[in-house]
């Protein structure tokens, strides 16, 4: 009988399926504590990241004297994670910039509700989605402010295009909702393990997630939640017991509607310029680094009043995808905060005025909104106009369908 010799294919193959074993979400999971620091030095190495760093901050340098630029880069980020060991560690940093940009860019910052919430329970925390990073941002200062641990966060791998984006974002308790499979075989092996690992997070580890209502940012101001999210979220437990209710399975979850307000939104002009070319030429065509520049905008960018407000966990009352949606849905809606902005959108399209609360509107109210209308282009007005306005609408009951 002749010697079998593995090679070293078949040695990778074989430590693959042992890793795999014995941690099946290590491919879309966060990143763990002993992880921590070879992302960093990985991180610091990375001509990708250091070349967006340096036309961010240093862009004279950047065109004339790259390499250099890039090493100044690589300096500053060795130097600010350098005392960086945790995931905790890293959320900390995070956490004094979520402070300097609430002061700056903010007007108020909000949060009621969670004081109803069990300090020791894992909750599903499920939102309507206005940002790419700075919804579920918001969600865990609230959570850091009130002593309690923040959570892990599903991101979109549409969103993951760059390495670099992707370390930063596992290494911020991120894990990854497929999009891009291709085929039908290839999606539900993909949710179903998705949907293992949060079931995993929330039964097993004790650890709370959040995720978005839908795929997507609700660019036109209307918060619906997908069903096909709900099912999703039941896979695990119904393949596992096949006789469970859906009520019972949803209850275990502990999903918790969340709804975030902001009086502005700093990308409120993009959203528009995209909702105008679907209409006008069929689709909206990406540029590479949009999503990232997105990011930017929003955490940069002025908000004005910002409010969060956590509603109640949803029961075993529950029989269908869409029942559980049509109550996430009621939540997020009767939570959200109606700004001076939205009214005075609806005003100027002189749309349902009686919805108008003028009497809660002040000159100071006016004249910043006008002063942002003005910078908005005569073909994307009605697209810019109508974010702001559809909530008051929707709160209201005036949209269907």
């Amino acid at each position: 009988m002749t010697d079998f010799k593995p090679t070293s294919n078949t040695i990778k193959e074989t430590v693959d399926h042992a890793s795999q074993t014995q941690d099946p979400w290590a491919d879309i999971r966060p990143y763990m504590d002993h992880e921590v620091a070879d992302v960093l030095a990985r991180l610091s190495r990375d001509s990708e990241l250091l070349t967006a760093l340096t036309r961010f901050r240093l862009p004279r340098m950047a065109r004339w004297a790259p390499p250099l630029a890039r090493a100044l880069a690589s300096h500053a980020v060795r130097r600010e994670v350098k005392d960086v060991s945790t995931v905790y560690d890293f959320q900390m940093r995070i956490a004094s910039y979520m402070e300097r940009m609430i002061r700056t860019t903010t007007d108020s910052f909000e949060v009621s509700g969670l004081d109803k919430l069990d300090d020791n329970s894992a909750y599903l925390f499920i939102g309507n989605h206005r940002d790419i990073s700075l919804d579920p941002a918001f969600v865990n200062y609230a959570l850091y402010l009130a002593g309690r641990d923040t959570v892990r966060i599903a991101i979109g791998d549409n969103l993951l295009k760059k390495p670099y984006v992707t370390d930063l974002m596992r290494l911020n308790k991120s894990f990854i909702v497929p999009r891009s499979a291709r085929g039908k075989r290839a999606m539900l092996a993909a949710y179903q393990q998705l949907s293992a690992y949060i079931r995993h997070s929330i039964t097993v580890d004790k650890h709370s997630i959040w995720m978005a209502q839908r795929e997507g940012r609700a660019k036109n101001g209307i918060d619906r939640t997908e069903p096909a999210i709900i099912k999703m979220l039941t896979m695990a437990r119904r393949n596992a017991e096949r006789q469970v209710a859906f009520g019972d399975a949803i209850a275990e979850l502990k999903l918790v509607p969340v709804s975030i307000s902001y009086e502005y939104d700093p990308c409120d002009l993009q959203k528009a310029q995209e909702l105008h070319d679907v209409d006008h030429q069929g689709s909206y065509a990406k540029s590479e680094f949009e999503d990232i520049q997105s990011i930017v905008a929003g955490i940069t960018g002025h908000k004005g009043r910002v409010q969060l407000r956590f509603g109640s966990p949803i029961g075993t009352d529950m029989a269908t995808p869409d029942e559980v949606a049509a109550e996430i849905d009621r939540q997020v809606i009767g939570g959200y905060r109606l700004f001076s902005s939205h009214y005075l959108a609806l005003d100027t399209m002189g749309d349902a005025p009686e919805l108008v609360a003028r009497k809660a509107l002040t000159r100071q109210d006016k004249e910043r909104f006008q002063a942002r209308l003005a910078g908005v282009p005569e073909h994307l007005r009605s697209y810019w106009l109508a974010q702001y306005a559809n909530p008051v609408k929707h709160k209201a009951g005036r949209l269907m369908g």
